[in-house]
């Protein structure tokens, strides 16, 4: 992430002046009039009427009045839902993978927990308007990192802007803890394959030692912050700095772990050290399924659409496990850890509707429950007055692959559903 900056985001937001123009754009009235309204917060709500003003929902019920002013939306036949919420991205910071300088995913060095993925993001991104056409309206950039290490925190972000800051909905939703891997595969040139298998207590020892230091590190963040409170004359870090964030618990960590061993080992850690964590990964997740439900500890799940993880594990693991999570009793969200491939979020979501996972559960998965497991219930997930009025219309399900998307709304206004792929399926189906 060569790019990235610490930035003051309270002075960038702060420099952002009202125009007229602003103005004028927050006193206007849009209305969706006559659709069946899902808001995840009660009943469906038949030949229902939402409102929106200022970007925020303002009234949404069977007889709400529409002030005649209002630019109405008929959505007659058609279907009301929360936006998508895409909980772990690459968007915006990826482009072209074989061109280094469109690839702004990760920085040098092993700890970074000062950086902000919102530096990094491209707005002008091909992949933004690609996704947001299938209903995915905000989503979390969240940077990489080396194994052990920590990328930097993730930021959350309406898909649609001309700027960064038009987009940001929360500079910091979490900091990005690459859980280190016991294992690593095959010394050779540049450490690419070949030569012999390294000893497993050599890589003991490594894993060990990693864990170590991310521990060192957050001792090291709570000296600095005892030592700043006190009032002692010390440097400034913003790398500590920004991990007291974390040890006080104001952020989580976004665990990124996959394997049963990796999960049990980042829940330990997270009880030692007194941090909240996420487990984002979590592809066996299902085999601790009983202790996560047991110590509340949310999961951010990957592709449901992906290869069984061990040699020896069914086919349809992948599948089966969001609907083994939720009978545990385990808060989960389903995301795509991708740029490219964020646009298949709704139906990562509804594969797993015919592998156990009941399709209420399936849709909170990619609405209400990353909202709830970042904490920003508050203002996104579901159709509510006071909630940030990012909203789809379309003609059914929105986990169905046959559903189109009609209308979408970001902060309260409508957004062009055209991106690259629909132009290029136009231009061609002529020939």
């Amino acid at each position: 992430m060569t790019s990235m900056r610490l930035l003051s985001w309270t002075a960038v937001l702060g420099a952002v002046t009202a125009s007229p123009l602003m103005a004028q754009a927050d006193s206007a009235v849009y209305a969706i009039r006559g659709g069946t309204v899902h808001t995840l917060a009660g009943d469906e709500i038949v030949g229902g009427t939402v409102l929106m003003q200022g970007g925020l929902i303002t009234a949404a019920g069977a007889s709400v009045s529409v002030p005649a002013d209002a630019r109405v939306f008929d959505a007659t036949g058609l279907h009301v839902y929360p936006g998508m919420f895409d909980a772990v991205t690459r968007l915006g910071l990826t482009e072209i993978g074989q061109v280094a300088a469109t690839q702004d995913m990760s920085e040098l060095g092993e700890f970074n927990p000062h950086l902000l993925a919102a530096t990094a993001i491209h707005p002008a991104s091909e992949y933004i308007p690609v996704t947001r056409a299938n209903g995915v309206t905000h989503a979390v950039a969240a940077p990489t990192g080396q194994s052990g290490g920590i990328g930097g925190q993730g930021s959350l972000v309406h898909l649609d802007g001309w700027t960064v800051e038009e987009m940001l909905i929360e500079p910091s939703i979490g900091m990005i803890l690459n859980w280190p891997n016991i294992g690593g595969g095959r010394r050779g040139f540049g450490g690419r394959g070949g030569g012999e298998r390294r000893p497993f207590r050599e890589m003991q020892e490594r894993y060990d030692e990693q864990i170590g230091e991310m521990e060192s590190w957050l001792e090291a963040a709570r000296q600095y912050a005892n030592a700043v409170e006190s009032g002692s004359q010390i440097r400034r870090d913003l790398k500590l700095e920004a991990l007291g964030r974390v040890v006080n618990g104001e952020l989580p960590f976004l665990v990124m772990a996959n394997s049963e061993r990796s999960i049990n080992d980042a829940i330990d850690f997270a009880a030692r050290n007194e941090v909240r964590i996420i487990i984002a990964g979590g592809r066996e997740g299902w085999k601790v399924r009983e202790r996560l439900a047991g110590e509340n500890i949310p999961v951010i799940l990957g592709k449901t659409a992906a290869m069984p993880s061990g040699e020896d594990d069914g086919y349809d693991q992948a599948y089966a496990n969001p609907g083994l999570l939720y009978e545990a009793g385990v808060k989960f969200a389903i995301a795509t850890f991708d740029a490219a491939g964020s646009r298949t979020l709704p139906y990562e979501a509804g594969m797993a509707v015919g592998y156990g996972l009941p399709w209420e559960e399936a849709l909170k998965a990619v609405t209400t429950n990353p909202a709830e497991i970042l904490g920003v219930s508050d203002r996104l997930g579901t159709i509510e007055v006071g909630k940030i009025a990012n909203l789809i219309v379309t003609t059914g399900d929105p986990l169905d692959i046959q559903t189109d998307v009609r209308y979408l709304f970001i902060n309260g206004e409508m957004v062009d559903l055209q991106n690259k792929h629909r132009s290029l399926y136009e231009r061609y189906r002529g020939r």
